[in-house]
């Protein structure tokens, strides 16, 4: 088993692999940028060393700084997390010169798989169907429009590199097409270094459905069924459930099949997904491979009682997986939202800020995975994640039931997020429905009536503060000196300050 791993990330997915490690008698050293000097991760590892200065290449995706923490204090080994350089070959080939083992697929297999023009070859060989695409990187807007036309609109401009989202424009029509060919490009270079753009059929309407992946250095690999993230916004994941109420045992039983060659091409070690896409007729198609932990890996742990995590450090260890496909079975069904320090009714605008309240919500099936605290100053330097609340229940509507009310007892005072949001949706007669695509938001109108229903709460409270001003004016009980109203309140003169606290 290994002696000792670095922590090379933050916030929550740091506080995820530390229990974990923890648990297999694993020491921990943690990193930290100046802007997450107060980090609680910082705090609970064994150990803590700081990498740099608050953006991200000066510390996160500072490569030779998280190399040089993991030598100086003794690790022999490093977990990257997700984001920043987990899914970067050239830091775990450095990984591996300097004999520190990188928890994660080999450089070999992160060059294939985030190659996705490479990976879609490979994956086709393997009698895996894929989406229409590019065989190739795009040369010219004029070769992107000839295949554009030859597909059929609308398609998708993607980043050859990289994920999250970015590098990637719809387009449905030539001029979309040939603009979208130099914003995805330039946009693809900035985020990722490279800017190869390939070119796909977009699929529409669609589910996206991903299959968790395990495979260790003996040759052993397993699914663990999988997870639905049709609910999006920008081609990024707001709410993932588990087992996706689109697939059937036989289909489930097919996208395992696939899943597993496609690791098998890749020469795939440790956890990862295989990402497909679903359409309308019942038809899948492979998209790519995500060689790393998920964010939303807890709702797989919450139905198979796998800690992919523990997985994860005995496959780096040298170990077997510690079960078999036979020993997989899945119980339940769980959801996970993404709680954003985001406004929806600004499209989705990051917020920043002072964390001045919190109640994290608790009980049965329910699990929050967060770094937050109260007093804590949200950065603006790095990805708007707060936290994940995960719910678990024997099926669909008991796992919906307690995300309903634990989101109503989720509270995060000082930022805006996208907690309102969620609430808005779990009550939607179409997601009781489980009819879910990646066009959920567009086509559900939910934003505008979260808009609506925020403007008539707005009123409502304009309205109960006029009535209690008239009753307390009539009354001669209104103050109009400075008046001090208990803890957390600020100075103020005349009534108002009795109606906010109404």
């Amino acid at each position: 088993m290994l002696r000792k791993v670095l922590i090379a990330n933050r916030g929550e997915i740091a506080l995820r692999v530390l229990r974990s490690a923890r648990r297999l008698g694993i020491r921990t050293v943690g990193v930290y940028s100046d802007a997450d000097r107060k980090q609680p991760h910082v705090a609970l590892c064994d150990e803590s060393v700081r990498i740099g200065g608050p953006l991200p290449a000066e510390s996160y995706l500072n490569g030779p700084a998280l190399i040089g923490a993991a030598r100086s204090t003794g690790c022999d080994s490093l977990h990257p997390g997700y984001g920043f350089l987990s899914e970067n070959a050239s830091f775990a080939r450095a990984c591996a010169a300097a004999g520190i083992k990188f928890v994660g697929p080999s450089a070999t297999t992160l060059d294939t798989t985030g190659n996705k023009i490479e990976c879609k070859r490979l994956a086709r060989e393997q009698g895996v169907p894929v989406i229409p695409s590019s065989v190739g990187a795009l040369h010219s807007a004029e070769e992107a429009v000839e295949l554009a036309e030859r597909f059929g609109y609308p398609v998708l401009l993607k980043s050859s590199f990289g994920g999250g989202g970015r590098g990637i424009r719809e387009a449905r029509n030539a001029r979309e097409t040939s603009e979208g060919f130099g914003r995805a490009t330039e946009e693809a270079r900035n985020a990722f270094g490279r800017a190869e753009i390939y070119i796909e059929k977009l699929i529409h309407p669609a589910r996206h459905i991903e299959v968790q992946i395990l495979a260790d250095e003996q040759g052993n690999a397993v699914h663990l069924g999988e997870r639905e993230c049709s609910i999006q916004r920008r081609h990024q994941k707001l709410i993932e459930l588990t087992p996706s109420p689109a697939v059937n045992d036989a289909l489930r039983a097919r996208l395992g099949e696939y899943a597993l060659r496609v690791a098998r091409a890749v020469q795939y070690t440790n956890s990862g997904t295989v990402e497909f896409l679903l359409d309308g007729e019942g038809d899948v198609y492979f998209m790519e491979v995500n060689s790393r932990l998920q964010v939303e890996h807890p709702i797989t742990e919450m139905v198979t009682g796998v800690d992919l995590v523990a997985e994860q450090l005995r496959v780096a260890s040298g170990e077997p997986i510690s079960f078999s496909q036979s020993e997989v079975h899945a119980r339940g069904s769980a959801f996970e939202v993404r709680v954003n320090a985001e406004n929806p009714l600004v499209d989705f605008a990051p917020d920043t800020g002072t964390v001045s309240g919190l109640h994290l919500p608790g009980g049965t099936g329910i699990r929050v995975d967060s770094a937050l605290y109260e007093g804590w100053t949200v950065p603006e330097y790095y990805d708007s994640l707060l936290a994940k609340l995960i719910a678990w229940g024997k099926d669909f509507e008991e796992a919906r039931g307690r995300l309903e009310v634990a989101l109503s007892e989720f509270a995060v005072r000082g930022i805006a997020t996208t907690l309102p949001l969620y609430r808005e949706i779990v009550r939607e007669e179409r997601f009781q429905r489980w009819d879910l695509s990646t066009d959920y938001l567009a086509d559900s109108q939910v934003v505008e009536r979260l808009r609506h229903r925020e403007q008539a709460e707005k009123r409502g409270r304009a309205e109960r503060a006029a009535t209690v001003a008239g009753y307390l004016f009539a009354r001669g009980l209104h103050r109009t000196e400075p008046i001090e109203e208990g803890p957390g309140t600020r100075r103020t003169r005349g009534p108002v300050r009795y109606f906010d606290a109404l």
